[in-house]
């Protein structure tokens, strides 16, 4: 496929794992924040990772020189997405926040630019009807951590041309990832199995079943899972998997996504996992 000219709107560890992968991949990367000052932060851990895939032998320092100067801090949304022909939003999974940045996109993107929200369970429906060309949203749900994680998530919401569906896959082959086409429902695929599992084994130390770290080792060993359902909810952050369950039981009912009170209370206290320092987990700050 052609090479992308990417606008990433949020600079967080979704937004800056993107980043890496596509400037990785030969993507032109314009990188922004609602709040500047996590742009270099952001910067800080793209370089870093390149240097552990230099480590590791993945990465030679020549590519690594020119995946870096393919990307660049944006003063602004407008400067962003100026010349940006593939924009991924992957700001906080609040769905006002969503559609009124959806709004902005509409009035400064370019006409045939594909406007893609990372969202992982939020209607790409609804965030579309905030623009005035929603056959050109569409959903690419990544996964964390980008660079390590195969699939991108395809979500065609009812508006969605063939077209975007076709861009948004091929743009996701292109960073190496395996992307699934699925319609714009309540959880998708991902998020509401994924949640389904991750509740279950919240409620499992609520009950004192077993401590986290052997309920995580169940799934990793017995089900051949590659991270535990508490330590990927503890990356993940716990406030968000709390917002998912909380829009799929106001969705689709039922106790299957009622969120336990354990859940509550630990990200009422701040125990959010890794970007907090604690969660399931003790993590490095």
């Amino acid at each position: 496929m052609p090479l992308e000219h990417l606008a990433i709107i949020g600079a967080g560890t979704m937004g800056h794992g993107i980043a890496y992968v596509a400037a990785a991949a030969g993507h032109a990367v314009a990188l922004t924040d609602a709040e500047p000052e996590r742009v270099p932060g952001a910067m800080e851990q793209i370089r870093r990772a390149f240097e552990k895939g230099i480590a590791r032998g993945k990465v030679t320092a020549a590519q690594r020189d020119a995946a870096l100067a393919r990307i660049r801090a944006a003063g602004d949304l407008a400067d962003a997405v100026n010349g940006a022909t593939f924009i991924i939003e992957a700001i906080p999974e609040n769905l006002p926040l969503k559609q009124a940045l959806f709004e902005e996109l509409d009035q400064l993107a370019a006409d045939d630019a594909v406007l893609a929200t990372n969202t992982s369970s939020l209607p790409v429906g609804q965030i579309a009807r905030a623009t005035e060309r929603p056959g050109s949203v569409v959903g690419t749900h990544f996964f964390n951590p980008v660079p390590a994680m195969k699939l991108v998530e395809v979500i065609r919401a009812e508006a969605t041309t063939d077209e975007t569906v076709d861009r948004a896959t091929e743009f996701a082959r292109s960073l190496g990832k395996e992307p699934i086409v699925v319609r714009d429902m309540p959880g998708f695929a991902t998020s509401r199995l994924g949640i389904v599992l991750g509740l279950e084994a919240i409620r499992m130390v609520e009950q004192e079943v077993a401590s986290p770290a052997d309920i995580d080792r169940a799934m990793e060993l017995g089900y051949n899972h590659p991270v535990g359902p508490l330590r990927l909810g503890d990356l993940v952050g716990l406030d968000v998997r709390l917002a998912i369950a909380d829009h799929l039981y106001q969705t689709l009912g039922g106790d299957t996504y009622r969120a336990p009170e354990l859940l509550r209370r630990m990200v009422a206290e701040g125990r959010l996992g890794r970007k907090s320092g604690e969660g399931f987990y003790q993590w490095p700050t």
